[in-house]
């Protein structure tokens, strides 16, 4: 009996110490509070009151061990974390948005790129990183088999999700994804939400193809010998921050369908492409039916939404007001914007195949079906897109070129932006898909609306070096007038003209040329014939100082000439 009451002293002593810890539950406390009591008592049991004291000492001590086991766990997980390299986390976007404004004076040319493909390279690499220091795998589970044989499966399961789910959660703050509403994302403004699209796209893609794959690599280490018990927990960590990414998804594909955002709903849809693999890999249909269905459904979504806004696009282009004439017959915005556009759109060429409606086709592309077929073109559903947006432009801009009261104007309006849609196509990867037969109708066209500029302008100048029968006597009144009226509308044509623009040099000078090869033959011609009649006082220009002025012409400022022989 003295043994005992050593042995319940002891007892006694131990509970109130563990009772008083820090790190003790309530519940634990209880438990222990409610042991001490009994002991107080256990004399007057006699021997059965030992052995039941025996059991729950017992009972106790698993809960004890239980508890440091636990301790133990967030220790290693917490304090043997591993990074990933700011490499594999880092945010590259090349791509330069295009958004049309009316109020636009001139649109540069960008070069447009989409996010960065050589960071996918680096994700496969990351995804064979431990996210826990392999020298504590083993510790991990030994603590793992001692608590299951104990019985306390539930207990090692929800420390170890909320410790993984905590660190997934850091990695959302590095990736600056934050947590918004649906209703918060629809009432942003486009550059801001367009910013956070890439950042998803980049999350997407690291979250799943590298650290999700580590994750679930960690969880069947440490819990493989458990049977399914790997995969659900592994289900518990990243279910809600995947459910995060795909409702952000949605909002997106929720907005209005303006064509800025197409480039961005492609980047999703690639991106949704890209990890599938993965996603199939990670996610099982049995545990996980929610998330995948989720995560199709997003894709479909996508899709819909990535067909409505292209065909946005065209109509938008078709629709685009022509209230008022743009200055000095130059190259609209409007087609710089839909040529940049386009060129960027090819990027997008194998996705775009599989998801524009092939069924819609160029007029023109149905009247010469078999040159096309016959040519380099690509007949791809793309190709036939992209040939009836210019062929859409193109109607856009005729109506443009009518609010010009100079017809002349119309004319060099039209070979302006004809020519600007050659050069662009020619000069990039459109040529692969509007072809050699496209190419040479243009240049014909842009060609043809030069020449009828020349008929237009220049025609009614040169009527006044032309005598009206070679058999009829020339009067010097009649010279000294044809002289007069030459010089006065050489002047007004030349006044007007040089306010007009043709931004391409080459083109310019071609046409300054052509001008030149009419003009400058024309009077050499009149003014040699009738040298013998005409008075220097009537020349008020040299052949030297047309030459010249005719290289003013085209430049976007207006001149006047105030007095002859200004180059001398």
């Amino acid at each position: 009996m003295e043994e005992d009451q050593h042995m319940v002293s002891a007892a006694q002593h131990i509970l109130k110490a563990l009772a008083s810890s820090k790190t003790v539950s309530h519940e634990m406390r209880k438990t222990l509070l409610d042991l001490e009591i009994q002991l107080s008592t256990i004399n007057e049991r006699k021997g059965s009151g030992i052995k039941q004291l025996e059991r729950k000492l017992k009972c106790l001590e698993d809960k004890v061990v239980m508890l440091r086991l636990e301790e133990e766990l967030v220790q290693i997980l917490v304090n043997h974390k591993q990074y990933f390299e700011v490499d594999y986390m880092s945010f590259n976007s090349n791509r330069v948005d295009l958004v049309y404004d009316e109020s636009f004076g001139s649109v540069e040319d960008e070069r447009i790129n989409k996010v960065s493909r050589s960071i996918d390279d680096s994700l496969s690499e990351a995804s064979n990183i431990d996210l826990v220091n392999p020298s504590v795998v083993e510790d991990l589970k030994s603590i793992a088999k001692a608590m299951f044989g104990s019985n306390y499966q539930h207990e090692f399961c929800h420390v170890f999700i909320s410790s993984r789910r905590d660190a997934l959660d850091e990695y959302f703050v590095i990736l600056e994804i934050e947590r918004l509403s649906i209703e918060n994302m629809l009432k942003m403004e486009w550059q801001s939400l367009n910013r956070m699209i890439k950042k998803w796209i980049r999350a997407m893609k690291f979250i799943v193809q590298a650290y999700l794959v580590g994750e679930k690599r960690l969880c069947k280490q440490i819990l493989g010998d458990f049977g399914s018990v790997y995969q659900y927990c592994f289900s518990e960590i990243s279910r809600s921050s995947v459910l995060h990414l795909l409702n952000f998804g949605e909002a997106i594909a929720m907005g209005t369908h303006t064509p800025e955002k197409l480039f961005c709903l492609l980047d999703m849809y690639e991106a949704l492409e890209h990890v599938a693999v993965d996603k199939d890999f990670l996610f099982i249909e049995e545990i996980d039916s929610f998330v995948t269905r989720e995560f199709h459904n997003l894709q479909r979504f996508i899709v819909e939404t990535i067909k409505s806004t292209f065909l946005s696009f065209r109509n938008a282009i078709a629709t685009n007001p022509s209230k008022k004439c743009f200055p000095c017959g130059g190259v609209h915005p409007l087609t710089k914007y839909v040529m940049n556009y386009i060129n960027a759109l090819v990027e997008y060429g194998d996705s775009l195949n599989l998801l524009v409606d092939e069924t819609l086709t160029d007029q023109s592309d149905s009247n010469d079906e078999n040159n096309y077929e016959n040519s380099t073109v690509s007949c791809s559903p793309l190709a036939c897109n992209l040939r009836l947006i210019t062929t859409t432009l193109e109607s856009n801009l005729c109506n443009k070129s009518k609010l010009y009261n100079d017809v002349a104007l119309q004319h060099i309006f039209m070979m302006n932006n004809i020519h600007y849609m050659v050069q662009k196509v020619k000069s990039s990867n459109l040529c692969n898909f509007f072809g050699d037969l496209w190419l040479r109708r243009h240049v014909g066209m842009f060609q043809h609306y030069a020449r009828s500029y020349e008929k237009v302008s220049w025609s009614s100048v040169l009527s006044f070096l032309r005598d009206e029968s070679l058999s009829t006597c020339v009067t010097e009144r009649k010279i000294k007038k044809k002289c007069k009226d030459f010089s006065a509308a050489f002047g007004e044509v030349y006044k007007t003209q040089t306010g007009w623009s043709v931004p391409d040099k080459e083109l310019r000078e071609d046409l300054q040329i052509s001008v030149s090869q009419k003009v400058i033959p024309a009077y050499r011609s009149y003014t040699g014939r009738h040298s013998s009649k005409i008075d220097e006082k009537w020349i008020k220009y040299t052949v030297d100082d047309l030459q010249c002025y005719i290289l003013d012409l085209f430049q976007g400022s207006s001149k006047s000439l105030h007095h002859s022989h200004h180059r001398k």
